[in-house]
């Protein structure tokens, strides 16, 4: 039975590799119970990589899991109850039709929907909501800097961070370019001060108190420097800043205009069937 099925796999794969005639009947290369398997069905294998072993492989185990797939499904029609079966279709003609009316809504949203958001419409809805965007947690914009131990002239580096002062800035940036592990300002953005507390070798403890009493904070350890320049922070329970959370409103607009979208989609359609007499309730 091995050697026979690796004569057909042989032939399989050699066939797949000639012209085929669309026109010609398919041909069946294993069955299972009443189901067949076509050549037609089988993976390409005309990728140049793949050896003829390979290839038998390929093809032997595609066939093998076809066979036991086909089996188990053939028992569980012959073993399953009729009201289960029933219930399945069901559920399948349901997941089809919500597949169906998703796709569509998708389409008519990209075809029809507005999806610009002004700063204008985000700074508004930011000031009528503003309520509903206190922080639960600190937020910073900080410089952070990592230097190793043995790393040269830390000195200056303790007055570069410091400073706000653009030559100062330059000569800290070059410095930390030719020995800093890390230099990371966060791309200038707010950011959960548990971003910037991880990368800290010790324990702050409450965050609150921390911010509020270092502007500037320097630690080691026994490989490297640490130093943290707070250039701004808000505290937890304090309103959170517009640009923190300008993706969030923008999101919720656009949630918004697309709940009323697919309402308007929605009425749109009835009325128009109502005015053609498309439905009728009895």
């Amino acid at each position: 039975m091995k050697n026979y099925l690796t004569i057909l796999i042989l032939l399989i794969i050699s066939a797949s590799c000639s012209n085929f005639n669309g026109n010609s009947n398919r041909q069946a290369v294993a069955r299972a119970d009443e189901e067949y398997l076509y050549r037609d069905e089988l993976p390409p294998l005309f990728n140049n990589g793949i050896t003829r072993e390979d290839s038998i492989s390929i093809v032997r185990n595609y066939i093998d899991r076809w066979i036991k797939r086909q089996l188990i499904l053939s028992r569980a029609e012959i073993n399953l109850t009729e009201e289960y079966k029933s219930e399945m279709d069901q559920k399948i003609e349901e997941t089809r039709e919500n597949l169906l009316i998703y796709q569509y809504q998708q389409q008519m949203m990209l075809q029809r929907m507005d999806t610009t958001v002004t700063e204008e419409k985000i700074q508004s809805y930011y000031d009528e909501n503003i309520q509903n965007f206190n922080l639960s947690y600190p937020l910073v914009k900080a410089l952070f800097i990592k230097i190793p131990i043995e790393a040269p002239n830390i000195d200056r580096v303790r007055v570069w961070y410091k400073s706000y002062n653009q030559e100062n800035l330059q000569n800290l940036e070059s410095y930390c370019y030719q020995f800093a592990d890390k230099f990371d300002d966060f791309g200038e953005n707010w950011i959960n001060i548990s971003h910037l507390l991880r990368v800290l070798p010790e324990d702050i403890g409450r965050s609150d108190r921390f911010l509020r009493n270092n502007s500037h904070f320097e630690t080691s350890d026994s490989l490297y420097y640490y130093f943290v320049n707070i250039r701004d922070f808000r505290l937890r329970g304090a309103v959170a800043p517009i640009e923190y959370v300008s993706g969030d409103i923008k999101n919720i607009i656009l949630n918004n205009r697309k709940i009323d979208f697919l309402q308007i989609l929605e009425n749109g359609i009835y009325n128009e069937a109502l005015k053609d007499n498309s439905f009728k309730i009895y």
